[in-house]
C-alpha cells in the first residue's frame, strides 16, 4: 500500500485576491530548491488514523500554530512522483509568516560522515498568489490550487 500524508492549504483574501500559504521543506536537501519544492503542510497518516486528523496535528506541528478552527473542504487526492498519496483540506485563515516554529528532525549529514545534525522541518513559510503558489508548489501539488479556487469561486 502507497504511504499516505494529509494536510491543510490555508487560505486568505488580501487586497481583494486569493492567497495560499505555502512551506519549503527544511534539511540540507532542499536548502538551494526553490521552484517546484514548496508543499501545503502535511504529515504522515498511520494505518487507520483520521486523514482530517493527520491534517490538524501537522499544521501545528509544521508551523507552531494552532490550526484555524473553521469549516474545511476537502481537495481530494494526488500522487506524488515517489508514489505518497497526499490527501488536501482548504481551510480559511491567516498565519504570521514570523512566527513560523517547525518541529525538528535528526539527520546524518554529510552522508557517512557520522555526524548527527538537527534540522526544522520546515524551514520557511509564505503566501503566494495562485499563479506563484503553482510555481512554487510540488508539480503533484498544485491541482490542490485550482480544486481550491473552484470551491472559493464557484461559476
Amino acid at each position: 500500500m502507497a504511504r499516505e500524508s494529509a494536510g491543510l492549504l490555508l487560505h486568505r483574501r488580501r487586497n481583494g485576491a486569493h492567497e495560499v500559504l505555502l512551506v519549503h521543506p527544511g534539511g540540507p536537501f532542499w536548502t538551494e530548491r526553490m521552484e517546484g519544492a514548496w508543499s501545503i503542510p502535511k504529515g504522515e497518516v498511520a494505518p487507520g488514523e483520521p486523514l482530517l486528523a493527520v491534517a490538524l496535528r501537522e499544521f501545528e506541528e509544521e508551523l507552531g500554530a494552532p490550526p484555524p478552527q473553521t469549516a474545511l473542504v476537502s481537495l481530494g487526492s494526488v500522487r506524488q512522483a515517489g508514489g505518497k498519496v497526499v490527501h488536501g483540506f482548504g481551510a480559511a485563515g491567516d498565519f504570521d509568516v514570523s512566527r513560523l516554529r517547525s518541529n525538528t528532525f535528526d539527520l546524518e549529514w554529510p552522508p557517512r560522515s557520522g555526524k548527527i545534525g538537527t534540522f526544522p522541518e520546515v524551514d520557511q513559510a509564505a503566501w503566494f498568489g495562485p499563479e506563484s503558489a503553482r510555481r512554487m508548489l510540488l508539480p503533484a501539488q498544485r491541482p490542490f490550487i485550482d480544486r481550491l479556487l473552484a470551491v472559493l469561486t464557484p461559476p
